[in-house]
């Protein structure tokens, strides 16, 4: 099947989105529910109706635009992406999947297809953490592993509730029926821009992902002994920043030892007290992560981590506590899916590469409900969620193309 990708029609509407923001261009910021991420969504619900998709939202405002097939009664296959940014993002990452699953669909459209099963648009309404403090809330809510209660409880930095957010952004529809049963979809491709280098620096179309890494998060805080660093001889002293920095490096040696390309380890946040120039800190608190594509090496690298803590700690004379603020699953993808992108790609002739996926992404969740893969395209330079992303067009077209074709088969 020959599909005709309107190049044109895809960079203008990237175009439109990307003056939906609440930052001087080129940046994009578009918080959830703010003005530009509601008129966004609005703008993508209007292209999806022009083009005859069935469209409903649901109560987080995650927008549904359904293609039905010839037997509608079947698990649809779905794609999509999100519209929300970090605070001066740039113009492609998650538009790129939201415009590119449309024209997907509409170019089957235009080339007569018929699918059996139902293909559907999936807008995802929260990928950046960056107004409720947890990311990826779409698909975490799709997938019920937050419940309906934790959502209107959750606030932004103002104390402001999701609930109060959702409310004047117009969302009425219960919260307790944002979750999808397992077996929802009969498979779920997001297509996105790589946020790394490896296929700008190697020449290749597309990226497979056969991985997605998950984290795990700690806060750790440690207490000292406030003292004045003039008067408290060195062999006294209960220092909490020194002992927050030999754990800082190592948490670094404890993800370095494992010799493990998808094994990171980071320290995130070093706050000390009080902050004076002449007192020694006597207390400290850090947010440590550990991320990996498979369980048992990152829970390796953490019982590594509670050792060298329990051990830097009693040397320098400094009690501690621990506390797990969050903990994800890796996912590998469904092997059927990535076969099928995998085919699909040697028969349009693109170079492509097997990926992992070490950022995160609202398809890590969605694999809890359908088989669920992603296909990622270049980004110039290998940066992205920055002002200056760059995406040839080019790739845009390619990615879309892989992706359509992939969805017409799955639909079948």
């Amino acid at each position: 099947m020959e599909l005709l990708i309107d190049l044109e029609t895809i960079m203008a509407d990237l175009d439109i989105l990307a003056a939906y923001t609440e930052a001087p261009a080129p940046a994009v910021t578009r918080l959830i529910y703010g003005e530009a991420e509601v008129r966004a969504r609005a703008y993508v619900r209007a292209r999806c109706l022009a083009s005859g998709l069935e469209v409903r939202e649901d109560g987080l405002g995650n927008l549904f635009a359904r293609w039905p097939g010839r037997e509608p009664q079947l698990p649809a296959v779905a794609s999509g992406s999100h519209l929300d940014t970090a605070p001066q993002a740039g113009r492609f990452a998650g538009a790129v999947g939201v415009v590119g699953a449309l024209e997907a669909v509409r170019a089957l459209q235009r080339a007569g297809f018929q699918p059996r099963r139902s293909l559907e648009l999936l807008v995802f309404a929260g990928d950046a953490p960056t107004r409720f403090g947890l990311g990826c809330l779409a698909g975490r809510a799709l997938a019920g592993l937050v419940q309906a209660e934790q959502l209107r409880a959750l606030q932004d930095a103002t104390g402001r509730t999701l609930e109060d957010w959702r409310q004047a952004a117009g969302l009425a529809e219960p919260l307790e029926q944002v979750a999808l049963a397992p077996g929802h979809y009969a498979a779920f491709i997001e297509l996105y821009i790589e946020q790394g280098p490896l296929l700008a620096t190697e020449g290749e179309a597309i990226g497979v992902v056969r991985a997605m890494a998950a984290a795990t998060t700690l806060q750790l805080w440690l207490h000292g002994q406030h003292s004045h660093a003039g008067s408290t001889l060195m062999l006294e002293r209960r220092d909490a920043l020194l002992a927050g920095a030999e754990i800082a490096l190592a948490v670094e040696a404890a993800a370095l030892a494992t010799n493990r390309p998808h094994t990171v380890a980071t320290t995130s946040l070093f706050q000390i007290e009080p902050g004076l120039v002449n007192m020694i800190p006597g207390h400290a608190a850090l947010t440590l992560e550990v991320r990996e594509i498979a369980a048992e090496p990152r829970d390796h690298v953490l019982r590594s981590i509670d050792r060298a803590v329990a051990s830097i700690c009693a040397r320098r004379h400094v009690t501690y506590d621990f506390q797990m603020h969050s903990s994800d699953a890796p996912v590998t993808c469904d092997p059927g899916v990535v076969e099928q992108i995998v085919r699909v790609c040697e028969d349009l002739g693109l170079p492509r590469q097997f990926m992992v996926s070490r950022t995160y992404h609202n398809s890590l969740f969605m694999a809890h409900l359908a088989p669920t893969a992603m296909i990622f395209i270049p980004c110039r330079y290998g940066d992205s969620s920055l002002t200056d992303e760059q995406v040839e067009p080019e790739h845009i077209l390619q990615g879309i193309a892989v992706l359509a074709h992939s969805l017409a088969r799955l639909s079948e």
